[in-house]
């Protein structure tokens, strides 16, 4: 980040915080650095990670990796790995982290969309795990759980979970965009395109357990 110039006089210091991302909107991420230039670095610090969270039988260090975002801010993985390959391992671990971000973020908005989808997605909604009745606190121990799964459980599993909790709520949010499409048009069209991503998002993490599986994903 450059410095102001031309000043005369130094002001008061201004820290400068990360802009503030949504993951809640599903939105697709707009800032970041040219992937070009950091694709090297963001696999080798995927890898590192998942190797150190795996290597280690310390609870406190899986939960270090699972708040990783929560300590470093979202935008800062974000600028690491958002940019990467949606199945590669470090956009796998992007979107793993990102879906995390979006349910603590607003955990109430998602146990709204979950219970919405989970009844029409039975067999992804047993998949990814959520406790009964599917309230807010259900919302964020099951992201929390998913994520800690990357690093102290089997990789694949917990793509295939977060993928799953994807097509729930994007279920929810397609029955929820239905429901609205004559009393707020302008919502469920914004609805039915993030259920649209989120369907995306589920295809590219269930693609990338596959790839781990075979030894394919890097």
């Amino acid at each position: 980040m450059s410095e102001q110039a031309g000043a005369s006089s130094p002001g008061p210091h201004r820290q400068h915080k990360p802009r503030p991302f949504a993951p809640i909107d599903f939105e697709p991420f707009a800032g970041g650095a040219d992937p070009a230039r950091i694709s090297e670095a963001a696999h080798l610090a995927a890898q590192a990670l998942v190797r150190r969270g795996r290597d280690s039988d310390d609870p406190t260090v899986t939960k270090r990796l699972v708040k990783l975002a929560d300590e470093q801010g979202l935008e800062a993985i974000a600028e690491m790995w958002a940019e990467s390959p949606a199945r590669s391992l470090p956009g796998a671990l992007w979107r793993l982290y990102a879906l995390r971000a979006a349910t603590i973020q607003d955990p109430e908005r998602m146990s709204v969309y979950f219970r919405a989808g989970k009844d029409t997605a039975q067999v992804s909604h047993v998949v990814a795990g959520a406790a009964e009745p599917p309230g807010a606190d259900e919302m964020k121990l099951m992201a929390d759980a998913i994520l800690s799964g990357a690093f102290d459980g089997e990789f694949d599993v917990a793509l295939e979970r977060s993928a799953a909790f994807c097509r729930v709520v994007a279920l929810g949010q397609a029955t929820l965009a239905d429901g609205a499409e004559h009393s707020n048009a302008s919502h469920a069209s914004k609805l039915t395109r993030n259920s649209h991503l989120l369907v995306k998002t589920a295809e590219d993490l269930e693609h990338a357990a596959n790839a781990w599986r075979l030894g394919e994903l890097d």
